[in-house]
């Protein structure tokens, strides 16, 4: 992962793409097959294809009653027979009608379902259509949603709720799943403190090391805990050591080129480290490189930064690595509900939420401030050079579609 140094600041699209040729020059290419109940987040590596037709044969879309429709003449039809889902009706016998439940199984030769509320029974109990009727009607045709062979999903879909009913209304109990990423998670500095422990003078308890272990768990990746570095060389360099096989170190905070920087130090001892200056806010420093020829990206220390750097960057990088072809999030333009009379330098991005059909930004948008995250609802982006009015149109990106 080499070839990240650029002079002055970095746009965001730019580094996007950098990350992404970078992982696509290193793909997740193994293998393995997982039972739909471990399947969720995953991504396929091998096509979904239809084992049959869905649905595998004419049935009905209503409780009702199914016919023939070149026997309805206007005079009542008798029942024949009573077809529940789940059975196997006999073929329709001419001139009469069956009543028929929701999903279940056509009658051979019947070709319309009328809906129960719209007939009449006469004294015989037979049935009598109040409304004109058209051939098909209330049918779900065969092989109307795939076809037996039909490719369903293909390679590089990622795995969600709706993906996996989908195999499993076709059958499929297992999938074949690129391996999950391995990914380290490494915080640096001996003023942080794990939650459940005292803290001591100048120190902060550790928020971004739960922040991506979650994260990075709902994106299906396997998480090498690599804990709190301290400040110390040589149990720096047997801490990297001891990471095993890794596909990517994921760190937070202080890489640099300080002489109190230790991570930055034994990373480029055995590998490669260049810095990043991005042209966003929150999120400026990014560094990027390997150690011992595994990937390496390290996002800024503050809580907000890490956020948007993990959201817009890391994710890609990662998604893509996986094999995820459409790794950008959804946005949508809405109309700001504050006043940007300012314009930046950088890109910003508000922690904000939705009022009213107007985005309406955090009052402190501080990096250090996480709390604005778990109030916010998205992302707001507002362009470098750009002021803003009420009403102002701006790109608005759901947390919804970075978290998941």
């Amino acid at each position: 992962m080499s070839g990240c140094d650029q002079p002055g600041l970095l746009s965001l699209e730019l580094a996007q793409q950098r990350l992404l040729a970078l992982a696509d020059s290193s793909p997740i290419n193994d293998t393995e097959f997982v039972a739909l109940a471990q399947a969720d987040g995953r991504v396929l590596a091998a096509p979904l294809v239809a084992g049959l037709d869905l649905p595998p044969w004419d049935n009905s879309a209503m409780d009702g009653y199914a016919l023939r429709l070149a026997d309805w003449q206007g005079v009542a039809l008798p029942v024949s027979q009573r077809i529940l889902a789940g059975s196997a009706p006999q073929p329709l016998e001419p001139g009469t009608c069956a009543r028929i439940f929701t999903g279940a199984p056509l009658p051979a030769g019947a070709d319309t379902v009328e809906m129960q509320e719209n007939v009449e029974l006469d004294e015989q109990g037979r049935v009598r259509f109040l409304q004109g009727l058209r051939i098909g009607q209330n049918v779900r045709a065969q092989g109307q949603e795939t076809r037996l062979g039909e490719c369903v999903l293909p390679v590089g879909t990622r795995l969600g709720p709706i993906e996996l009913g989908l195999a499993a209304s076709l059958g499929v109990a297992t999938l074949e799943v690129r391996r999950a990423v391995r990914v380290a998670v490494l915080s640096t500095g001996d003023e942080l403190v794990e939650p459940g422990q005292p803290l001591a003078d100048g120190q902060i308890y550790n928020s971004n090391r739960r922040l991506l272990i979650a994260w990075l768990q709902r994106l299906g990746c396997e998480v090498v805990d690599g804990g709190i570095l301290p400040d110390d060389l040589q149990r720096t360099r047997d801490a990297l050591a001891a990471l095993g096989r890794v596909d990517l170190i994921l760190s937070t905070g202080g890489v640099s080129v300080g002489e109190a920087d230790f991570l930055g130090i034994v990373l480029r001892e055995a590998g490669e480290l260049a810095f990043w200056k991005l042209a966003i806010k929150p999120g400026k420093p990014l560094t990027c490189g390997h150690y011992q020829g595994v990937p390496v990206i390290g996002l800024p220390g503050n809580p907000a930064s890490t956020l948007v750097t993990f959201g817009l960057l890391a994710r890609p990088y990662l998604l893509r690595r996986m094999g995820v072809q459409r790794v950008e999030p959804l946005a949508f333009e809405m109309p700001a509900g504050f006043v940007w009379s300012k314009a930046g330098q950088r890109r910003e991005y508000l922690r904000a939420r939705i009022e009213q059909g107007r985005v309406v930004p955090y009052a402190n948008q501080s990096s250090g401030v996480l709390r604005s995250a778990a109030w916010a609802e998205g992302l707001a982006e507002v362009l470098e050079g750009r002021t803003l009015a009420e009403g102002d149109r701006l790109r608005f990106i759901p947390l919804s579609e970075l978290l998941g």
